[in-house]
């Protein structure tokens, strides 16, 4: 059966994988996005409606994170759009351990349409789609939290979890939490990097406020750096964030993808030897 699916961030990490997996399983996709036509602009209320008509179910990712201020206005204002467009069916991608996020959770879960929450753990890709890529690059990383641990989970992972529960009504009313299946500290990940791609990088524990100072002082966008205030203190300075679930094995039948094997196919591809641009 064919459905007709809005991928809203259709071009980003989990979003493109997404499209191209329910393309194979020849579903009608629509790319929700502001390059796109009908086009889709969080900040813009007026493209919402032109998006989503006609339209059975939503994918649904904010940007740049579901704790920032206006989100959970954001989501508001879609979920009453989706209710008025008739669509049957919202996933959305949420965050894990972020307590913002859970209220943008709700408003999905009391919306009266059928849902399927997906809250994961930050993503493999950190380190080479976005965020971290670039120090990455310059052979330096220094980060605050040196010793938190975290379960990285893998964007195919997060893509294939979410085509599941997009296709199958069984997934309907439930949250699943998704995680790696191991721990790793920041300097662990460096290390692997550094070792799949034969460079040498570098790795400094810093405190937050210095990596605050060194974000304004590269002219880093204010609501980029209080998201990274949040989740360095809120998500990952919690201890009670430190746990590996069975989202993906309860969804798929399977393991994750483990973070070795992420690292193994990414060094493959030559992103962490690209020549830096001054």
């Amino acid at each position: 059966m064919k459905n007709n699916i809005l991928v809203l961030g259709g071009n980003g990490k989990t979003g493109r994988r997404v499209v191209q997996r329910l393309k194979k399983l020849d579903q009608n996709v629509r790319i929700g996005s502001r390059s796109e036509n009908p086009n889709f602009d969080w900040e813009n209320p007026e493209t919402w409606s032109a998006a989503l008509e006609g339209m059975d179910k939503i994918y649904i990712t904010f940007q740049p994170d579901l704790a920032v201020p206006g989100a959970l206005e954001a989501i508001e204002g879609l979920v009453k759009e989706a209710k008025r467009k008739e669509v049957k069916k919202l996933v959305l991608l949420s965050g894990k351990g972020e307590r913002e996020a859970e209220l943008c959770e709700q408003v999905v879960i009391n919306s009266g349409i059928d849902y399927t929450i997906v809250r994961a753990s930050w993503f493999n890709q950190n380190f080479s789609e976005s965020f971290f890529l670039d120090s990455i690059l310059a052979g330096h990383v220094a980060l605050p939290q040196a010793n938190a641990k975290v379960p990285y989970v893998d964007a195919d992972d997060i893509a294939d979890v979410a085509v599941a529960v997009l296709m199958n009504d069984k997934h309907n009313g439930e949250i699943y939490e998704l995680t790696g299946s191991r721990f790793l500290t920041f300097e662990e990940v460096i290390n692997e990097i550094a070792e799949a791609s034969g460079r040498d990088i570098e790795f400094t524990a810093i405190s937050l406020p210095a990596y605050t100072k060194m974000m304004e002082e590269h002219g880093i966008p204010s609501d980029y750096i209080w998201l990274i205030n949040y989740l360095f203190t809120e998500v990952l300075g919690n201890d009670d964030n430190q746990v590996i679930t069975d989202g993906i094995e309860q969804v798929l039948g399977r393991k994750p993808k483990d973070f070795s094997d992420y690292v193994k196919e990414t060094a493959a591809t030559g992103i962490w030897n690209q020549t830096v641009q001054v």
